[in-house]
């Protein structure tokens, strides 16, 4: 399996997911910061840190609201978060093939057929999330923001269906129809595994790429300074977050439950 989707599962996307959020910072894109180099390759953009214990805590934002904290042992250096190579514009004249993402939001669903069960969504993200080594909860959290799970939906540009692809994007996907549900979730999560593989593992980047394009991302070196493209990604990990933290809490009531549970065995049996 690719080192960037090991990566994902290794250490967890809600670390990846965090990766160069300063670059959401409101007043533009954030550079003269640090990265940490870690040794399995992958890095960390971040605007300062802190030693807790085994621990490093990498702050991603000045007011120091976000972090991510990683073993010291993993990071093998640090260095300056280079500048990028052009002066920053203020919208490029191309986003790339998944460009219309700062078109307004999707047009609501046309019928009630259009918007899928929440059973349905989620046999489509998991299987597309087998097939192609992205994190479900990743995916979802796509779809969530894209569309709000409306297979039907169409942007003011021409996106359409749960992921909202670009007709040019679906082509190079080899997706026929991008309002069938599979074929459309199957060709998002193939893109955005490749997202994920160009910027090794940095699942910000990745999202930033789907929604204005890899060409923006790597004229500003991370998430370009749109507006719509900050509030896309912050959205979408806000929501993954949310999953993760709620699945954590899920989990850790039902081994509670589950040691409890002899106990309870040895009443009944008495």
């Amino acid at each position: 399996m690719n080192r960037c989707i090991k990566m994902l599962r290794m250490i967890g996307l809600l670390l990846a997911a965090t990766v160069a959020l300063p670059a959401l910072h409101a007043e533009g894109p954030a550079y003269g910061g640090s990265i940490a180099h870690l040794r399995n390759g992958f890095t960390i953009a971040h605007h300062s840190r802190e030693a807790r214990g085994t621990l490093v805590r990498l702050y991603l934002d000045d007011a120091r609201t976000s972090y991510v904290e990683v073993p010291a042992g993993q990071i093998e250096s640090y260095s300056a978060q280079p500048e990028p190579s052009g002066p920053p514009s203020s919208q490029p004249a191309a986003r790339g093939a998944n460009a219309a993402r700062n078109a307004p939001a999707a047009a609501p669903a046309r019928d009630a057929a259009a918007k899928l069960s929440s059973r349905d969504t989620h046999r489509l993200v998991r299987e597309a999330s087998e097939r192609h080594g992205v994190d479900a909860d990743f995916l979802a959290s796509v779809i969530r923001q894209e569309s709000g799970g409306n297979s039907r939906a169409v942007s003011p540009a021409g996106a359409r269906g749960l992921m909202q692809l670009m007709p040019a994007t679906a082509e190079q996907l080899g997706v026929q129809d991008s309002f069938d549900p599979e074929q459309n979730v199957d060709g998002g999560a193939r893109y955005l595994r490749e997202l994920l593989e160009r910027y090794r593992g940095d699942a910000v980047r990745a999202l930033a790429a789907y929604n204005a394009g890899p060409e923006a991302v790597d004229r500003y070196q991370g998430v370009p300074p749109y507006p719509e493209t900050r509030s896309y990604v912050r959205s979408v990990v806000r929501d993954y977050n949310s999953k993760k933290k709620s699945r954590a809490a899920s989990a850790a009531n039902n081994s509670r439950r589950g040691r409890s549970q002899p106990h309870a065995a040895t009443q009944l049996n008495r």
